[in-house]
């Protein structure tokens, strides 16, 4: 098997033959990632916010591709995992070969970043890192950004749950403690900037993942008190100015026509504390859910010149598509020696395929399969009401009763035409779902679920057997 270091060398030796695939005769362009922290579908102007005012964001929708069938996670870690390594977070390695419910992401998986540095890119991974222990107290030091690829971190290691207990991190050494939370969003903003100004001669990749609006909640005094939606409000208006922010900066440098902005976020909203929490809009229920309001977030991708503007798209993309994205972008090699998850987009971005490859989607909690999509039908799987595998998580104290179960028959839905999940036609199209549970089977196969071990998950952590269902840590 390939290890790292092995990885690394072969993606610099093929550097020139990589570049090749990219557009002739321009530099490999620039990545700017932008992952909110539990932004909710409907918590943008141009997603359908009838009192939050985005127009900086709404001005990239309109300028690109606005993506409305995003695939994110459930919770944080596991959708940070997904952007870091293309993959389904039940799929990668962990210390100790457990699987935590906060994906912690082992030094044996090879991240983005990884990907990208040896194609010539300066990265940075700005903000909430969250995949190194999710504890403010407890984090592993040699699995932050910095021992993962990027050259550079400014951030919080994990959530910003207590705003006594969160730090903030310079390059893995502490700097505040507790961090100033409600001057984070521009000072990330204000990294962003400078390391683009030190990097605009070279391609670079922005990792930004702001903390907001995960509870917490913290604005400046800028923008307290000035939102309709309340505190809510205001922190999504700083997150949106201060994107403009960094899009004006992509301008001022010349940049624009050399760089890919994608926004999104990692989750579906905070529902259940409705003062500090989003919305899902029409989506049925919100995070720690499989509902689609649990796990398809906004998003939109903007390259001018690159991506031609005014375009919507209710294809199917999930988080782990940005990470084969952006290496066949940049000329990058993928690992040979695993399974990557994540598919390629750039032809569907650019307007040369009208469909995205992508077909399908896993809905997982934790270890757990409860859903799967094919084309325009979603089959959520039999399961009780908070399932004891997933203890310590306790969904129904994210979502309404109606939501967490139990589900006893397999409940089918077309997403296309009803996206808030309310008209079951198990009945009425048998086949289709006895197609879907095969699917589920195969998937189980491939990946696993809380009572049995998928054949393709990664182990890299010594073991003496191979345990027959996931260990949870």
């Amino acid at each position: 098997m390939l290890t790292r270091r092995t990885l690394l060398k072969a993606g610099a030796a093929t550097l020139a033959s990589g570049v090749a695939r990219g557009a002739p005769g321009r530099r490999p362009p620039n990545f700017i990632l932008i992952c909110a922290d539990d932004l909710g579908y409907g918590d943008l102007g141009s997603f359908g916010s009838p009192n939050i005012r985005t127009p900086r964001i709404d001005a990239l929708v309109r300028e690109g591709l606005k993506l409305t069938c995003v695939y994110a996670q459930p919770f944080c870690g596991p959708a940070r995992a997904a952007l870091m390594t293309g993959c389904y977070p039940i799929r990668v390695g962990e210390p100790g070969n457990k699987k935590f419910r906060h994906t912690t992401l082992h030094q044996g998986e090879v991240t983005l970043a990884e990907v990208l540095k040896p194609a010539g890119y300066a990265c940075a991974m700005i903000g909430k890192w969250g995949l190194g222990g999710h504890s403010n107290n407890r984090y592993v030091v040699d699995l932050l950004p910095n021992r993962q690829g990027f050259d550079m971190h400014f951030g919080t290691p994990a959530s910003n749950d207590f705003l006594a207990d969160t730090v903030l991190l310079r390059d893995g050494a502490l700097i505040e403690k507790p961090a100033e939370q409600d001057t984070l969003t521009r000072r990330y903003a204000d990294e962003t900037i400078r390391f683009m100004n030190a990097h605009r001669r070279k391609p670079f990749f922005v990792y930004l993942c702001p903390n907001m609006p995960h509870v917490a909640l913290a604005a400046s005094a800028e923008f307290r008190g000035r939102s309709p939606r309340g505190l809510f409000g205001d922190v999504i208006e700083e997150l949106d100015f201060n994107v403009g922010r960094v899009v004006d900066e992509v301008r001022r440098l010349g940049l624009e026509r050399d760089t890919y902005i994608v926004f999104t976020s990692d989750n579906g909203p905070w529902i259940k504390q409705r003062d500090e929490g989003g919305s899902s809009g029409p989506l049925r229920a919100g995070k720690a859910s499989t509902w689609e309001g649990g796990m398809r977030v906004p998003g939109v991708v903007w390259a001018p010149g690159r991506i031609a503007g005014g375009r919507s798209s209710s294809q199917i993309v999930a988080l782990q598509d940005f990470y084969t994205t952006f290496a066949a972008l940049a000329g990058a090699p993928l690992p040979t020696d695993r399974i990557i998850d994540g598919v390629d987009l750039s032809a569907f971005l650019q307007g040369r395929s009208e469909t995205s490859p992508r077909t399908d989607f896993a809905y997982y909690i934790w270890t757990s399969l409860l859903a799967v999509r094919q084309g325009r039908w979603k089959l959520h799987l039999p399961r009780p009401k908070d399932p004891e595998w997933l203890r310590p998580l306790v969904l129904s104290e994210h979502n309404e009763p109606e939501d967490t179960g139990p589900i006893t028959e397999p409940l089918l839905f077309d997403i296309e035409s009803d996206l808030g999940e309310r008209r079951n036609r198990a009945a009425d199209h048998p086949g289709i779902v006895a197609d879907l549970l095969a699917a589920a089977e195969r998937i189980r196969e491939d990946l696993g679920d809380h009572d049995r071990l998928g054949r393709n998950v990664r182990f890299f952590d010594p073991m003496t057997t191979r345990p027959a269902a996931p260990v949870r840590g």
